[in-house]
């Protein structure tokens, strides 16, 4: 299988393992099965990673009856780990088939560990068949490394019996600008007593999501930081900083206040990735009051769109693992099927970036629960206009270092000196 550039691969020295995002369940030990018909799988979240995995196995099966997955319930961080490990024992051979990444992890582990990971150069997979945002996160060299599967795409959802009461609908916060946001907010804000937006104090979700909705990014392609200077990250924070002093945004302590925020009632929307509208759903007493629409836009900003992601991730397969076979299964399932995103997204809530999924009859059907809205029918079709953004080996490391630098605007720094020192730290990171 073809391998990245000798210079890709030594683009980053070995780095301390990234321990981001927590899931639920236990780990263990696999490798690759080597038997022609066999799969082992590593992923985490029973009820929608490997319940998709359980169900794409089911889908495989009817022109292959007898394929079999392996699949062991492996917790993100515990993943992570065992990727680090493994890479600096070489004990490639405790790899299993496929595994799962995260995509913003997905180019710093690649670049890191070459030799962890296969590629797609040889597959039937047609990658333009999903949102080139994307693919962008695990492709290096112009070879792809990951299959997408679920989507981050990025939404507005708001309530629409407290719009109402402030004399607007779900169609003026939909193709608007930050600036006419931030001033319905406002007004929102004046006749009802809610705010529209929260967040967690000193994380840049929000600040991401804007920031690619431009293309904008913290590094360039060549993963240097171009964080100081950044116009479009100061556009960002700006348009972060006077929502949080207007009141349009409530900053909270936790993921928990986060998500009471809305569904108690306390702030009147969110924008987040697609994956936030099951936490939603919890609100039952809200069921029919909610509806979702694009994002506003950067104004003034060249290339700046209404459509941004957050989260997400892809399957890798890995170097010592049956290639072939993980390359048919996926290319057949996540990668081909509509009938296998149209099992899932029911049950699951799990919404493709496979974009021809989204032209099938279960995509298009309402959803009561957001004034009956086809929701992921649109999502589907944000999701293909979502500029790129370039992560690379340090992104974690950006993200840190701006949120810190946003806490300090907030407080009163310049934006400028937050960010020349955001850039200084990433800058002696990288040393």
């Amino acid at each position: 299988m073809k391998r990245m550039t000798k210079a890709a691969a030594m683009a980053a020295a070995a780095i301390l393992p990234l321990f981001a995002l927590t899931a639920c369940g236990s780990g263990g030990d696999a490798e690759g099965s080597g038997d022609g018909n066999t799969l082992t799988v590593w992923a985490w979240d029973p009820s929608f990673n490997i319940y998709a995995m359980k169900e794409a196995e089911k889908v495989y099966q009817k022109d292959h009856p007898d394929f079999e997955l392996k699949i062991v319930e492996t917790p993100w961080d515990d993943l992570q780990a065992k990727l680090t490990t493994i890479a600096q024992s070489q004990q490639f051979d405790e790899l299993p088939d496929i595994f799962l990444m995260q995509n913003s992890a997905f180019q710093k582990n690649v670049i890191n560990y070459p030799d962890v990971f296969g590629d797609y150069a040889d597959a039937d997979i047609d990658f333009s068949e999903f949102p080139q945002s994307v693919t962008a996160y695990s492709t290096i060299d112009d070879v792809n490394y990951g299959v997408p599967f679920d989507s981050g795409t990025a939404v507005s959802a708001l309530r629409t019996d407290v719009l109402e009461q402030a004399g607007y609908t779900i169609d003026d916060f939909t193709s608007t600008t930050w600036d006419d946001f931030i001033t319905k907010g406002k007004d929102v804000l004046a006749k009802t007593g809610k705010p529209l937006l929260s967040g967690i104090a000193g994380s840049s979700d929000l600040l991401s999501i804007i920031l690619q909705s431009a293309g904008g990014s913290l590094f360039d392609k060549d993963g240097q930081p171009t964080i100081a200077g950044n116009d479009v990250l100061i556009d960002a924070i700006e348009v972060y900083t006077e929502l949080v002093k207007s009141g349009v945004f409530v900053e909270v302590n936790s993921w928990d206040e986060y998500i009471s925020s809305f569904v108690n009632g306390s702030v009147a929307g969110t924008i987040n990735g697609i994956w936030i509208a099951g936490s939603i759903q919890t609100a039952k007493d809200q069921a029919g009051k909610w509806a979702v629409t694009d994002l506003p836009k950067l104004d003034g900003v060249p290339n700046a769109t209404n459509y941004s992601a957050n989260g997400g991730s892809s399957w890798a397969i890995s170097s010592t693992g049956d290639a072939t076979l993980a390359a048919d299964f996926l290319a057949s399932t996540f990668a081909g099927s509509t009938d296998f995103y149209d099992t899932i997204l029911p049950k699951a809530g799990a919404v493709a970036n496979w974009i021809p999924a989204g032209k099938s009859s279960v995509y298009a059907e309402p959803s009561a629960f957001f004034s009956g809205q086809p929701i992921f029918q649109k999502v589907v079709e944000f999701g293909a206009k979502v500029p790129s953004s370039n992560t690379g080996v340090y992104f974690f490391e950006g993200r840190d270092a701006v949120s810190a630098a946003m806490t300090k605007v907030i407080a009163g720094t310049s934006i400028e000196d937050a960010l020349d020192e955001a850039q200084a730290n990433v800058e002696f990171a990288m040393n």
